[in-house]
């Protein structure tokens, strides 16, 4: 959001997790996980689990770079305490180093609209109040594009977006916004709630026309690393999705899990994967890929 809004100079640290713009992964990083990250769905789930059952911060502050960097302004979340550093994480870290009174904005969206109001906060915050006005104007400007001609595309397939793959997790917030934005039906999730846990037997249940993959954190090669959680589970040869070869990966790390102006891209892709003779952005290979059988 600062980057769109054309402060990137005025960006001077960042969060572990922050890395596009490519080019501000030069930026000190000011956070870390009290976990490790590097370990498959089933690991990375049970160590939250048991910080959240301890009452642990899954992040930490670093209080000492936020000292010697002196921000004016901290951008943090209140979304998920899970996902990202929590606001008291933030505030604890700015009790501790005593001295620095900065600014907090604290991004807070769970729908579509959400995001467009911490995009006018971000830019009333950083004193680029048109520059976001203009922005918005573009991004609905795309939206429209999509959402206008593919309200009248039929079918409209039935969808299951993944956004953890051991346990199953469906998607909520914005992405079931999204899903029908894009000319498709969302089964499992509800717009602007908190992502839903789902049973293996319930996805045999709803059995989606598409099943579109997009783990919290993940890209594609990371996908592909651990698809026999999916692939070798019994259910999965059964799937309607999976017998009409309708099933995507995608860079959720990059795009859909993300609540900033790449949702604009991210609906781009799900338009893409349902109407492929309707839409065409470019995005397939690096945003999106079809899986295939014999994929492990």
């Amino acid at each position: 959001m600062v980057c769109a809004l054309g402060c990137q100079d005025q960006l001077v640290g960042r969060s572990h997790e922050c890395d596009f713009p490519p080019d501000i992964t030069r930026l000190p990083m000011c956070t870390e996980p009290a976990i490790a990250v590097e370990g498959c769905s089933r690991d990375i789930h049970d160590q939250v689990s048991f910080q959240l059952e301890k009452s642990l911060s899954i992040y930490r502050v670093q209080t000492k770079t936020l000292h010697k960097l002196q921000p004016d302004i901290i951008l943090t979340q209140t979304q998920c305490d899970v996902c990202a550093v929590s606001f008291a994480d933030v505030e604890q870290a700015l009790k501790e180093t005593l001295n620095i009174q900065p600014a907090l904005i604290a991004l807070q969206a769970t729908n579509l609209q959400g995001v467009w109001d911490d995009l006018l906060r971000v830019a009333e915050g950083v004193g680029r109040i048109q520059e976001g006005r203009d922005l918005l104007t573009t991004y609905q400007s795309r939206i429209a594009a999509i959402t206008e001609p593919s309200q009248d595309v039929q079918p409209r397939p039935t969808t299951a977006c993944i956004e953890w793959m051991d346990p199953l997790m469906a998607a909520g917030n914005w992405i079931p916004e999204l899903v029908h934005l894009a000319g498709g039906q969302s089964v499992f999730g509800q717009p602007g709630e908190h992502a839903p846990w789902i049973s293996w037997k319930a996805l045999a249940t709803a059995d989606p026309d598409i099943l579109v993959l997009m783990p919290c954190g993940s890209s594609m090669a990371r996908i592909q690393e651990e698809l026999t959680v999916l692939t070798h589970h019994p259910v999965w040869p059964l799937l309607r999705a999976v017998q009409s070869q309708k099933v995507y990966l995608t860079d959720g790390n990059q795009f859909f899990n993300r609540p900033g102006p790449r949702l604009v891209e991210s609906l781009e892709i799900l338009a893409e994967i349902f109407h492929p003779a309707h839409f065409h952005f470019g995005h397939e290979g690096y945003g999106w890929r079809q899986w295939v059988p014999g994929d492990r």
